[in-house]
């Protein structure tokens, strides 16, 4: 059976703050695919988020951006995904990605947080289920473990902010193939992409 997603998650800071931060990327992703196809926003307080519904492809597929700030992203993500009986598999978190160059973007299934607090958080109020989708979305490793705590809450510079906006147009190409199920051709496709 194919995993199609029901259920995208862009992960970020809230507050004009953190726009523009580099862990703030997932949060980009999302608004740039609500924009795509003329969604709205809505403050949903009974998540801590901010929701959308959007048909594509003829399917229906809920949006959120957590609000309660990076580290607490599961207690948005666990709670709606409980009440609305939305298996793990048919998730999709878009984050900021360390391990992946800026303007590189990737789809992976399942695996650990690698360091990432939402990830972290999210596994945590799924039940220790680590099998969602990810959408890693490059921004570089600053080069030491102890800087990245200020790395990620920097403003990207803006060559690195035009690889990321490449990135995200090609992972929103991508996006129907892999909201239907054909993961293998979505990897193969957004993998194959290289930033300039």
């Amino acid at each position: 059976m194919k995993d199609v997603i029901r259920f995208i998650v862009g992960l970020g800071n809230p507050g004009p703050q953190y726009d523009q931060t580099r862990h703030n990327a997932g949060f980009e992703f999302v608004n740039q695919l609500v924009r795509q196809h003329a969604g709205t926003w809505k403050n949903d307080s009974k998540y801590q988020a901010e929701t959308c519904q959007l048909t594509i492809d003829g399917e229906k597929i809920a949006l959120m951006k957590p609000m309660t700030f990076m580290n607490r992203s599961g207690q948005s993500v666990g709670a709606y995904a409980q009440f609305f009986k939305i298996p793990v598999e048919q998730i999709l978190i878009a984050h900021d990605e360390l391990d992946i160059a800026p303007g590189n973007a990737r789809f992976k299934k399942g695996g650990g947080h690698g360091g990432h607090n939402g990830l972290r958080d999210i596994i945590a109020c799924l039940g220790n289920n680590r099998e969602f989708y990810r959408l890693r979305l490059g921004i570089g490793h600053p080069g030491s473990a102890r800087d990245v705590a200020n790395y990620v809450l920097q403003l990207a510079r803006v060559e690195e902010r035009i690889s990321l906006e490449r990135a995200i147009d090609c992972a929103l190409e991508q996006l129907p193939l892999a909201l239907s199920g054909d993961w293998a051709k979505a990897m193969n496709q957004l993998h194959s992409f290289k930033a300039e």
